[in-house]
């Protein structure tokens, strides 16, 4: 610790009495002992009595080279000294500027307009306005809805809310949100089709789509997508072609395709974005989380030319896109942002990466065969274990069994911290975390599903 004169049961006490945890129950929370975490090295969390975790969530899906990477702590460092931050109202940085030109390089083609913020939430919150401002400035101001998919998570701003899916999260607030239109999402067992196959979902959910495009498309600004996985909803992949058929219906009804590359970007599937899986070029893009590799809050909005230039006019007219942040383009997290991409391409990265995606298939495909392990998804790496009560009918633990959190807690027992999302438990490691870590994760995880379901 870096003050031995404070305790760890101090730093708990204090937390306890001052900390409002995010996504949390405060009142279970108050009576247990939390870890307090002080230091990290590598895929490794060390709280304050010197006990190793390996950190199995990236640090909420943010962390791309490891905890505490020497040419990121220096890149920070020598920033420090010379800038730590400056607006971008009315004045133009070097770092933001640097790291846009070194993004137009590696987004998909055409996305090379780059809105700063600091969150993916209000990266999305961003998409959202500029979509309908853009439709507004078309002159077609009566596009004022969007499309979005059950099970959606794209943020915590009411904007970002609104075009959500998940009630658990949303509904308490739904008095407060804009109406959306809502397609069914492609997940196979658990679509509205009882479909018999990932391939005939996809198609039976694009049909849907469709329809709902042909009766309310001219009211609609853009269709809202996290594309190839949900990954608050549950880690749920969609099938091949998915993502392509919704860039074709989105030109075909002339609908502005938002994709939320948030948890997605920066390697996370296996390629830089989870869009060039499938050569899908969206309109506007959100990206954050691993941006910065898990140092700092960045985001980007990232567009075309076509919705930048219809912003562009005399200052009379009123097309300017009023939005802004207080720490947008902060130079300190654009000058981590830079040295990351070029860690990617020094450590060649996404290549060293496709062996740990097959490492992590196999070990989930040894969990199948466990009673209480339900369906199992995969993207890339990133992963979610399904637990469930009865495998036959993929009936789940009821809710305030709280199984999925007793099976990470069960996991801090063998030096794993996880987080589940409900019943599912959630892989989603550091993208530079080793071979042999990656054993010792799959390891914790799977003892720790056997001890909590009594397999």
């Amino acid at each position: 610790m870096s003050d031995t004169n404070i305790t760890t049961e101090q730093l708990q006490e204090w937390d306890k009495r001052y900390v409002w945890h995010p996504f949390t129950q405060m009142q279970d929370w108050e009576r247990e002992e939390p870890i307090v975490i002080v230091r990290g090295e590598g895929s490794w969390l060390i709280d304050s009595e010197g006990r190793r975790y390996l950190d199995g969530v990236a640090s909420m899906w943010t962390n791309v080279h490891g905890h505490c990477r020497k040419e990121l702590n220096e890149a920070l460092k020598a920033q420090v000294d010379r800038l730590e931050h400056s607006t971008l109202l009315g004045l133009a940085s070097e770092q933001s500027i640097l790291l846009a030109r070194r993004l137009a390089g590696i987004t998909p083609p055409g996305l090379d307009r780059f809105f700063y913020s600091d969150n993916g939430s209000t990266a999305m919150e961003v998409a959202v306005k500029m979509a309908f401002q853009y439709q507004v400035h078309r002159g077609r101001p009566e596009r004022t809805r969007f499309i979005t998919f059950k099970n959606a998570y794209h943020g915590d701003t009411l904007g970002t809310v609104s075009v959500g899916g998940i009630d658990i999260y949303h509904a308490t607030f739904r008095p407060l949100l804009f109406e959306t239109i809502q397609a069914p999402a492609p997940y196979c067992y658990r679509c509205e089709h009882g479909c018999a196959s990932p391939a005939v979902c996809g198609m039976q959910c694009l049909s849907a789509l469709e329809a709902l495009m042909e009766e309310h498309g001219p009211a609609c600004a853009g269709l809202v997508i996290e594309p190839l996985v949900q990954g608050a909803g549950g880690m749920l992949v969609q099938p091949p072609g998915f993502l392509r058929g919704v860039r074709e219906l989105c030109d075909r009804y002339g609908l502005l395709m938002i994709a939320d590359e948030v948890a997605t970007g920066f390697g996370r599937t296996g390629r830089m974005f989870a869009c060039e899986h499938e050569n899908v070029v969206p309109d506007i893009m959100a990206i954050s989380k691993g941006i910065a590799a898990g140092y700092l809050p960045l985001a980007v909005t990232v567009t075309n030319d076509q919705v930048y230039n219809a912003f562009r006019g005399d200052y009379a007219e009123l097309k300017t896109f009023f939005h802004g942040h207080t720490f947008t383009g902060n130079p300190l997290a654009c000058a981590v942002a830079l040295k990351s991409l070029e860690l990617f391409e020094r450590d060649n990265l996404l290549e060293t990466l496709q062996t740990r995606i097959i490492r992590l298939a196999e070990r989930l495909a040894r969990l199948t065969q466990l009673p209480h392990v339900g369906d199992i998804r995969q993207c890339g790496l990133a992963a979610g274990i399904e637990l469930v009560e009865d495998k036959s009918t993929r009936r789940p633990y009821p809710w305030e069994l709280k199984t999925g959190i007793r099976v990470c807690l069960e996991a801090r027992r063998h030096g794993v911290f996880s987080r589940p999302l409900g019943n599912t438990v959630v892989v989603f490691p550091p993208l530079a975390i080793t071979e042999d870590e990656l054993e010792l994760l799959m390891d914790g995880l799977e003892r720790s599903i056997v001890a909590v379901t009594g397999e």
